[in-house]
């Protein structure tokens, strides 16, 4: 342990540009996903541009609470199902998740296959709630 901080110490440039580098490639990794989005400014979307919510968690999830109107199709029978969402292309498509991690691997499935108008809600449905939004169970 004492030569990690050695190491680190002496090269200190090295190890900046590291940390650098691995901010920037997660990041780069995040955007291919699409663009973050808080759930106010999702609603906002869903009202304004007509925008249509995906919900990529599994079918028993999302029975126990999901956003009014929104499509399940889990992350796991994304690529089977993929040509359900075909008809969303020109609109902008809202991806949400238990956390926000499955949205953005979901994220770069779609813009792989065409879609261009691509957002994460912030969060999840976890973040959804937190903001008192309301939840549509069954």
């Amino acid at each position: 342990m004492d030569r990690l901080f050695e190491f680190v110490i002496n090269h200190y440039v090295l190890v900046s540009a590291f940390f650098v580098l691995w901010a920037v490639f997660f990041s780069m990794e995040a955007r291919r996903g699409g663009q973050t989005v808080s759930p106010q400014q999702a609603t906002n979307m869903v009202n304004r541009e007509d925008a249509k919510v995906v919900d990529v968690r599994d079918a028993d999830e999302f029975r126990q609470g999901h956003i009014a109107g929104s499509i399940n199709i889990p992350f796991s029978q994304l690529a089977e199902r993929l040509t359900e969402l075909d008809r969303f292309k020109d609109k902008p498509v809202v991806l949400i998740c238990k956390i926000g991690h499955q949205a953005s691997a979901a994220g770069r499935q779609l813009r792989g296959s065409g879609f261009e108008k691509i957002f994460r809600i912030q969060g999840g449905i976890q973040g959804w709630r937190a903001d008192n939004l309301p939840v549509v169970k069954g």
